[in-house]
């Protein structure tokens, strides 16, 4: 059934690389309808706003091209692949999760491999120096038993949250993507109990027999977005090529599900709702959040190099030309994002320059499957970013940065959120710079937490925070609640409903 074979291993998404050579992008759909507004903030959350309609295919020009001087992050000796990475700069620290194997670390199949470094070129170790760790592998009599790959990975408050391709064997239509939650990216237990989160849809039964699998999420106004590969949807190409796109509010998508479809997002039954639109003919993609430009952007590789497709908050038009990050490459992309899956600032300049930087696979190893991670990158420039307080807004929204009080400032919805432990700011924040940018001035103050404040938590398991302006701030997590040195007291639904609202921080 698959092409690439070692010893009985098969990396759940190896097979791709021979298919993507020289792939070229065919293009979107274009011409969808309105979308449904949704989330807190309908400009950043999918949602149409009033007002006039912004420019599209926007050219934008690119400098600052780079590349790493050699191999980055590699495995163990035994570990002939490394591809699939998911590089996420969290802390001050780049931390990098990949597809691979070592022979003594679980079933003969896939593990992912983590590692970090100081800087994106490396050197990459293990958690304890050393050789790359491997911390999540097949679980022997479950979906997942054999094959554990192609990790996308965000941190929402204090929880990591783990979505990949797991298989049981090698069996066609037998890939499925699985979660797991983290409190530190390093170990990992199953959510959704073990079970898939979702599968094939099996809207048509084509000769490439991958499955689904391939996820890549962000986290954006309180939605996790998940994008995958699904050779089986009803809108994928011939040969199964296609990415799908998802959303909930709920991680494990059991609930609020919304697919994309050619109309917008619309709710539906399950995850394994027919797919009926896809956002790029392209396997191996990853998706990521740009509030710079206010765009989503997909990167998938293309005969020239990486291809950054860009798309409007809704999905319904191209707000920017194409741009190519050049260079080899033997296996998908891995941007470089925000712990919440949305693009960091540039350090030189974050109202004009965005920098997209990613990892990939760039030679066939020994076994004939994809290895040897190199980075590239660019900046784009002329995003005009802090143009008005609203592009300000979008800019920063979840960076966090010293106020004039020796305090810290995390931005939220438009306004500042001013919180006396650094440690809270950093657990809530996607960013952190030292240096507040003179533009963020511009935003107002809106409330401030203070340490031990009260925390409530809702019949449904939701908590929140009351801030000065006594107003109810919902938290990811218990995590963040602990970290202010507040304690959570139970309340009821309709004392929940009651509360004054704030946006949701982190």
């Amino acid at each position: 059934m698959q092409p690439f074979r070692r010893g009985g291993r098969r990396p759940a998404r190896a097979f791709f690389a021979g298919v993507l050579a020289g792939l070229l992008v065919a293009g979107c759909t274009q011409g969808y309808a309105q979308p449904q507004a949704a989330g807190e903030q309908p400009a950043i959350a999918g949602g149409k706003t009033a007002g006039p309609s912004r420019p599209t295919d926007v050219k934008l020009a690119s400098g600052d091209p780079r590349q790493s001087g050699g191999v980055i992050a590699a495995g163990g000796a035994d570990a002939v692949y490394n591809y699939g990475p998911s590089v996420m700069l969290d802390h001050g620290q780049t931390r990098m999760w990949w597809c691979s194997q070592y022979g003594g670390a679980g079933p003969a199949g896939d593990d992912i491999l983590y590692a970090q470094a100081q800087s994106l070129d490396g050197p990459f170790t293990g958690p304890g120096g050393g050789i790359p760790a491997a911390v999540f592998s097949g679980a022997p009599g479950q979906f997942d038993g054999m094959h554990t790959c192609d990790p996308s990975v965000l941190r929402v408050g204090s929880t990591y949250y783990l979505y990949y391709t797991g298989a049981a064997g090698d069996h066609a239509l037998g890939n499925a993507i699985g979660l797991a939650t983290s409190p530190d990216g390093v170990h990992w237990t199953r959510a959704a109990g073990g079970r898939p989160i979702l599968g094939p849809s099996h809207d048509v039964h084509r000769a490439n027999v991958y499955g689904a699998g391939q996820p890549s999420v962000v986290y954006l106004d309180g939605w996790f977005y998940l994008m995958f590969t699904d050779t089986t949807g009803r809108a994928a190409g011939g040969n199964g090529a296609g990415q799908f796109l998802l959303r909930s509010r709920d991680p494990a998508f059991g609930s609020g599900v919304q697919a994309l479809d050619v109309g917008g997002f619309v709710p539906v039954a399950s995850t394994s709702a027919p797919r009926a639109r896809s956002i790029v003919d392209g396997f191996s993609a990853d998706l990521m959040w740009v509030g710079a430009l206010a765009a989503f952007v997909v990167a998938h590789e293309t005969d020239g190099g990486t291809t950054l497709t860009f798309w409007t908050a809704d999905f319904t038009e191209h707000p920017f030309q194409p741009v190519v990050i050049p260079g080899p490459w033997k296996e998908g992309p891995g941007l470089v994002r925000r712990a919440d899956g949305h693009a960091p600032l540039s350090s030189a300049d974050p109202c004009d320059r965005v920098p997209f930087d990613v990892v990939r696979a760039t030679t066939l190893g020994g076994a004939g499957a994809p290895t040897d991670l190199r980075h590239f990158g660019l900046d784009l420039l002329g995003s005009q970013a802090c143009g008005n307080p609203g592009r300000v807004a979008a800019t920063f929204d979840g960076v966090t940065m010293p106020s004039p009080e020796r305090t810290m400032d995390l931005v939220r919805s438009g306004k500042r959120v001013r919180i006396d432990r650094r440690s809270v700011a950093a657990v809530l924040a996607g960013e952190l710079l030292e240096k507040a940018p003179p533009a963020v001035a511009e935003l107002p103050v809106a409330a401030r937490l203070r340490p031990g404040a009260e925390a409530v938590q809702a019949p449904g398991g939701g908590l929140g925070l009351i801030l000065d302006d006594r107003r109810l701030w919902r938290v990811p997590d218990a995590g963040v609640v602990a970290a202010n040195g507040s304690a959570a007291h139970p309340v009821t639904a309709e004392q929940w409903n009651a509360y004054p609202r704030g946006a949701l921080l982190g």
